[in-house]
């Protein structure tokens, strides 16, 4: 029989994630927190954003909070590497 250690974040009595680290759930806990620090930011705001607008925006700037923190800094965004487009042949089928 084995073993298996899990790390559930749990938020207001709701499972949102399973992890296999205790890092991971660390990470994912805090990047909750710091969603939800940013959604009364957001709705304190002149965007007339709804409720699950704000979230998901929260959401997504939290999840890229450290991209977000250099474009702050004044950092250039980097580029993404761009999509390889199908063979010639491809495209004329």
């Amino acid at each position: 029989m084995a073993v298996i250690t899990q790390f559930v974040v749990v938020r207001e009595g709701v499972e949102k994630m399973t992890f296999t680290s205790k890092k991971e759930a660390d990470a994912y806990d805090k990047m909750l927190d710091i969603a939800d620090n940013l959604i009364p930011f957001l709705q304190s705001s002149d965007l007339e954003l709804d409720e699950p607008t704000s979230e998901k925006l929260a959401f997504y700037l939290a999840s890229h909070k450290d991209e977000l923190a250099s474009l702050l800094k004044g950092a250039p965004q980097k580029k993404a590497q761009p999509v390889k487009k199908a063979s010639k042949k491809a495209d004329t089928e």
